[in-house]
């Protein structure tokens, strides 16, 4: 019966871990309005700018909202 649970525990971990290895988080600025938010995906259009430091990419949203205080054209009104 452990046998069975440790394998069950395996096999869950071995598809939950590189969906959760995935996540990114993006702080990006909308072009025409200036408002910062945070995405998961990567721009590919250009009615947003990534605007994070050199393009930082966060593992979290905290540690991007974070990173988002710091971030001047965001923090500017």
């Amino acid at each position: 019966m452990n046998v069975k649970a440790i394998v069950a525990a395996s096999l869950l971990a071995a598809f939950v871990t590189p969906v959760l290895a995935a996540d990114e988080f993006y702080v990006v600025q909308d072009v025409k309005t200036k408002k910062c938010t945070i995405v998961d995906k990567k721009p590919t259009d250009t009615t947003t700018t990534v605007v994070s430091p050199s393009g930082t990419v966060y593992k979290t949203r905290s540690e991007a909202e974070t990173g988002m205080k710091s971030v001047k054209v965001c923090t500017s009104d």
